[in-house]
């Protein structure tokens, strides 16, 4: 079995931290970024990413401008992508979803939904 390569995208150095090493842990290659500028540049070449998580809450370009972004560009089209986000009010996740995220998982993250959610990949 061939490990998934994510892609994880937070402007919190600290969150990717915990993310990378519980998702290594979990047989997952990891990749990270600090900044949706950064991603689509990486996104834009021919980088093997199974799946991007990515932060909505950012400086500069945040989650909900840089999904669709992501999706324009022609090879990732059908890149899996996870809204990780803390906003977990009544709607948030619609709106993450309306943004063009194919899955939402609420900070702090619990590991086992998202490992849920990654087997969908």
């Amino acid at each position: 079995m061939n490990k998934k390569r994510l892609l994880i995208i937070d402007d919190d150095s600290r969150n990717i931290f915990a993310l990378e090493n519980t998702l290594r842990a979990k047989s997952f290659d990891c990749l990270s970024c600090l900044s949706a500028e950064e991603a689509l540049k990486l996104l834009e070449s021919d980088e093997h990413i199974d799946a991007v998580l990515i932060d909505m809450m950012m400086p500069e370009m945040d989650g909900y401008e840089a999904i669709p972004l992501i999706k324009a560009i022609p090879s990732r089209k059908l890149t899996f992508v996870v809204a990780v986000t803390a906003q977990a009010m009544t709607g948030d996740k619609e709106k993450c979803l309306e943004a063009g995220a194919d899955a939402y998982v609420s900070k702090p993250v619990d590991v086992d939904k998202l490992l849920q959610v990654l087997k969908e990949i």
